[in-house]
């Protein structure tokens, strides 16, 4: 049986990120893609020029409206926006049996703030102990916790440790910001911890690498997968998307262009 997977997230017209690259994700990594949307956005390969929230209690009637009709395999929540859609989020999906993953999409890649700063408390108290698996960055992780960033390997185990400490059951803490050829990944649950390890891909079509991997992450659950395996498939599954975006054409070249989702289907 396909399973269902739930995104709860902003749009991207350009298809790069959010519910977009959200339900490319989840479908190349064989789930069924739902979405509700938290937000409008004006954006492309260069950056976002304007961003419309949408009201918090439409938010929880698309939820709502999917939870009466439509059995729930896993959920992925990326980008909420604001400390009210953060509480209608919170309580629409209060009493869900069904993985969480959570994505706190904070900054676009082009720098673009996506979460009000306000909001930052709002999302570590309601929202983080909802969660089976929190995936931050290391700049996510250095607000989630009002500290310095992590500058080195050596330092992430203490910080995934230390967001383990607000409430979700895993955290899979992305080392795509440190400096060298490698890209590390940690994940650590109450019972303990586990690298992944991978080659930096050198691209600047990397638009949508968090929005992609946490998908990624809910497909996996939801087809059954243990955490660790589903943390492995899915950034296997972004490495290969990474590697194949030379395949596409979209925008001019000088910003961050999208991921190939679909690159194990094509010739």
């Amino acid at each position: 049986m396909i399973p269902n997977i739930l995104s709860i997230a902003g749009s991207d017209p350009s298809g790069g990120a959010g519910v977009q690259a959200d339900i490319k994700a989840i479908s190349a990594c064989g789930g069924y893609a739902m979405a509700v949307i938290t937000a409008l956005t004006a954006q492309n390969t260069q950056g976002v020029s304007g961003v419309a929230l949408v009201a918090p209690a439409f938010v929880a009637a698309q939820i709502a409206a999917i939870r009466i009709d439509i059995r729930i395999d896993a959920v992925k929540i990326g980008m909420l926006g604001a400390a009210p859609i953060i509480a209608a989020v919170a309580g629409a999906l209060r009493g869900l049996d069904a993985p969480i993953v959570l994505d706190p999409v904070m900054v676009a890649k082009g720098g673009d703030r996506l979460l009000a700063e306000d909001a930052v408390a709002a999302l570590r108290d309601l929202i983080l102990p909802l969660a089976e698996v929190l995936t931050p960055n290391l700049p996510e992780a250095a607000a989630l916790l009002g500290a310095p960033e992590v500058r080195r390997r050596a330092d992430m185990p203490a910080a995934a440790r230390a967001l383990l400490a607000l409430g979700p059951r895993a955290v899979l803490l992305k080392g795509g910001h440190l400096e060298g050829d490698d890209s590390p990944d940690l994940l650590v649950w109450e019972a303990g911890e586990l690298w992944l390890e991978g080659p930096r891909i050198v691209t600047r079509s990397t638009h949508g690498t968090g929005c992609t991997l946490s998908s990624a992450l809910a497909a996996w659950r939801a087809r059954g997968a243990a955490l660790p395996e589903a943390a492995a498939r899915a950034k296997a599954h972004v490495a290969g998307a990474l590697a194949g975006a030379d395949r596409l054409s979209v925008g001019d070249g000088t910003g961050h262009g999208p991921l190939h989702h679909f690159h194990a289907f094509s010739p």
